[in-house]
């Protein structure tokens, strides 16, 4: 079994010129990189010695993956559908481990194709046409609905539990509303919790020191996964492995240590910014959105340690950020712009601006090497060349091809990019992957001098939503209403 491998020559000076990316001596021990390499790989693990990095003890808790495993044999058997309703970290893990493994067509499949495994719908959004939609849809008599957040106290995900929980009432009466709940949150404190509690509603935990956007191997991942037959064992051995080799003191052999430490290179010493993660397949654009809410809320942050690099923006090209213009004694705060693109469907509209708009920006590819059915192209219409050339050829084919030449493009334009490359997707390949870039967070909050287990940002915006919706509550008021001469 080939692991996940990271090709990273593309971001070095030798590749892609001298003064475009760093000197490979600046990987070796001594080299600046390194050195940068070495600080954050201290800071990581002093934080798993404080018993704060939960989610890399994941893969070898045995008990809860069990424990998640039987409780979804015994839930498959029973139902005909399974409802993640869930948001953020709650929800995009276990999105994209379902996309990932299951395929696009998985709930258009009969039962036989599906070996009587349920169907698989996620809830994240608390957008009224959808859910109104996808319930009226559903036999609610053959739904399960796993409701999942971390706190237990996430808005959008009570709102909607709050609608789900009164149809199954006026469905199925009173005593019928538990048997087709389950919760996925805190061991031991928050409102699902408590609900749970006084409900009798089987609950499953997230380790107290595991957040939600770290969670996608902890039950809130695990128990969507199961119920659809994914291989936990495998997914887990995957994760582990990964672990072991992004642990390692060396960082020429450390994939997460490479990763942090050149993206954030290519941030603070070159002006690149946004931080691209193209995946050339379908079955990734899930894996894509994952990423994206991982390193925005990871890294997004107001310094509050000593690792940071100053930027500095050797090449004109790449302008000014954003988070240059501060107002007075605002000292602003640090991280890269995540950005989801799919290959090759975005080779059509994101590929012009990244080979020649602003030099601000750092591509990560994901190559899957073997497909389970590459679809050969016919040969046909001999006297038309458009038609003719793709003929003997395949989609997997055509699709691996335009990943090379994109790579390639970007390089003879001096733009840099990574890959990652996997032999098959599967649920080892899953689990390295997303235990890699778990890790590269973790190292890249350090180098940026940031805590990436928090989101301070996100919380007064939470809070102003509470007021609107309760002046009068625990919260205080919202923002005040829009002035109108700022209106037209």
């Amino acid at each position: 079994m080939t692991p996940v491998t990271l090709c990273y020559g593309n971001v070095l000076g030798p590749l892609l010129g001298p003064d475009r990316g760093p000197d490979p001596a600046a990987l070796e021990a001594g080299g600046e990189l390194c050195r940068r390499f070495e600080a954050a790989m201290a800071e990581l693990h002093r934080r798993r010695e404080a018993g704060e990095l939960g989610f890399l003890d994941l893969p070898d808790d045995q008990a809860l993956a069990r424990q998640t495993g039987e409780l979804a044999d015994s839930f498959g058997q029973w139902f005909e559908a399974v409802v993640v309703v869930g948001i953020g970290g709650s929800g995009l893990g276990a999105r994209a481990l379902a996309e990932a493994l299951l395929g696009p067509f998985w709930n258009e499949r009969s039962d036989e194709e599906r070996d009587h495994f349920p169907r698989l719908y996620f809830l994240e959004n608390a957008d009224p046409d959808t859910t109104r939609e996808l319930l009226d849809r559903l036999d609610l008599r053959r739904t399960l609905f796993n409701v999942v957040s971390k706190s237990g106290g996430t808005a959008e995900t009570l709102a909607q539990y709050l609608i789900i929980e009164d149809r199954l009432r006026s469905e199925l009466g009173e005593e019928g509303v538990r048997g087709h709940l389950l919760f996925t949150t805190d061991p031991s404190t928050g409102p699902l919790r408590g609900l749970a509690g006084e409900r009798e509603v089987p609950a499953l935990p997230v380790p107290p020191n595991v957040g939600g956007r770290f969670s996608v191997l902890s039950p809130v991942g695990l128990l969507p996964a199961a119920v659809v037959g994914v291989d936990l064992d495998q997914l887990l051995d995957g994760a582990r492995r990964m672990r072991d080799r992004c642990l390692t003191p060396s960082l020429r052999g450390n994939p997460a240590g490479l990763l942090a430490t050149l993206l954030h290179a290519a941030d603070v010493d070159r002006g690149q910014r946004v931080h691209v993660f193209m995946p050339y397949s379908d079955r990734l654009r899930g894996l894509a959105l994952w990423f994206q809410q991982l390193w925005g809320e990871s890294l997004g942050k107001r310094p509050t340690g000593s690792g940071s690099s100053p930027r500095r923006d050797p090449d004109p090209g790449a302008g000014p950020s954003p988070g240059d213009v501060q107002g007075p004694g605002d000292p602003g705060g640090v991280g890269p712009t995540p950005l989801a693109a799919l290959g090759a469907v975005d080779q059509h509209s994101l590929l012009q601006l990244l080979m020649d708009g602003p030099r601000d920006k750092v591509v990560t590819f994901v190559r899957v090497r073997e497909r389970d059915e590459p679809l050969p192209i016919p040969r046909s219409h001999p006297h038309r060349p458009a038609l003719s050339r793709l003929g003997g050829h395949s989609l997997a084919e055509l699709l691996d091809t335009e990943l090379r030449a994109t790579v390639e493009a970007l390089r003879r334009g001096g733009r840099p990019s990574l890959t990652l490359e996997v032999d098959r997707l599967d649920a080892h390949s899953l689990g390295e992957l997303f235990m890699l870039w778990q890790v590269a967070a973790v190292l890249a909050g350090a180098l940026y001098g940031v805590n990436p287990l928090d989101q301070p940002g996100v919380e007064l915006g939470k809070r102003l939503t509470l007021g609107l919706l309760d002046p009068g509550g625990e919260e205080g008021d919202g923002p005040p209403p829009d002035d109108p001469q700022w209106s037209v």
